[in-house]
């Protein structure tokens, strides 16, 4: 499916094009707003779909890699998010937007650009799926405890969400698996594009929704998303080394850290904080900036290899 591949490849042009148009013209955007939820799912069945057991088990064998990539996920950004919050000078609503996207899982787009860039794709792969089954748990609680010096948070229906848009479908995927016979891969390579339709059309409806506060603090908010993403990258890939772990596994939670799934941490804004819509804000602008510069240095790594592997033969 060449279409699909092509939709799939290019998340962070499609993601930036509908970001500007959401701005420009934000009526047709606004239409998303019923649906945001049920399309945010659809990117976790997609994971679910191309999820290979084999090499998730395999990857899942080793629990030590696995436990220090979830806890750095959900330690690292956390705190990061919660200081940028604290020492930035923002709204309390804008305060909030980063600590909620700091205190997401990782993404699923993360495991495609671990692929492009020569990572560990089946370590990616087992980090997201964790850090997403943990996430009903995990994500409320550490947005009660950091968020909460902001704003009152609703910790039991945050719950609720993350598990219906999250877990269940991500399960459902993996459950259905067996039964799609000869159409597994059909399904696989039109997955990816879905989700990627999903997230676009999930993070222009966020831009749309803010589009007169974006003219207000927009540059102020996008500077320091810029900070909090170099340093998950950076963080990440510190403590890899850190850790122990080899050059792909290093690269590999770099990425994880640095791309937080910004879709999730939208729809959460979107959905527990609907009369204060600047707290997607920083969720939306952290989607398509994490895309854009992981798509970025993906691009070049690839060049960067190929250039290698020349200048050896």
């Amino acid at each position: 499916m060449p279409l699909a591949r092509l939709i799939a490849n290019g998340l962070a042009p499609l993601t930036l094009a509908g970001a500007v148009l959401a701005f420009l013209v934000p009526e047709p955007f606004l239409l998303v707003g019923g649906v945001f939820k049920w399309l945010f799912a659809t990117t976790m069945l997609a994971l679910g779909l191309v999820l290979e057991p084999p090499e998730l088990w395999s990857t899942l064998r080793q629990p030590r890699r696995i436990a220090l990539g979830v806890l750095t996920q959900y330690t690292l950004m956390p705190a990061l998010g919660f200081l940028i919050a604290a020492t930035a000078g923002l709204p309390p609503a804008l305060a909030l937007g980063f600590v909620i996207v700091a205190c997401a899982p990782g993404a699923m787009a993360s495991n495609v650009i671990v692929f492009l860039a020569g990572g560990a794709v089946a370590y990616s792969i087992a980090l997201t799926t964790v850090s997403s089954l943990l996430s009903p748990l995990l994500t409320p609680m550490l947005v009660e405890w950091l968020g909460g010096v902001f704003l009152p948070i609703p910790l039991w229906p945050m719950t609720q969400t993350i598990v219906f848009v999250v877990v269940l479908p991500l399960l459902l995927g993996m459950a259905v698996r067996p039964y799609l016979g000869r159409t597994l891969y059909a399904a696989q390579e039109l997955a990816p594009a879905v989700a990627a339709v999903a997230i676009v059309a999930i993070c222009s409806y966020a831009v749309a929704a803010n589009q007169e506060r974006i003219g207000a603090v927009g540059p102020e908010v996008l500077l320091l998303v810029v900070v909090l993403n170099a340093l998950g990258y950076a963080g990440g890939w510190g403590l890899a080394r850190l850790y122990g772990f080899d050059q792909r596994h290093q690269l590999t939670l770099g990425i994880e850290i640095g791309m937080q799934n910004a879709g999730l941490g939208v729809v959460l804004a979107l959905e527990h904080f609907a009369e204060q819509p600047e707290t997607a804000l920083p969720g939306a602008l952290f989607a398509v900036w994490c895309i854009i510069t992981s798509a970025g240095a993906a691009s070049w790594l690839r060049r960067t290899r190929r250039a290698a592997l020349a200048r050896a033969a």
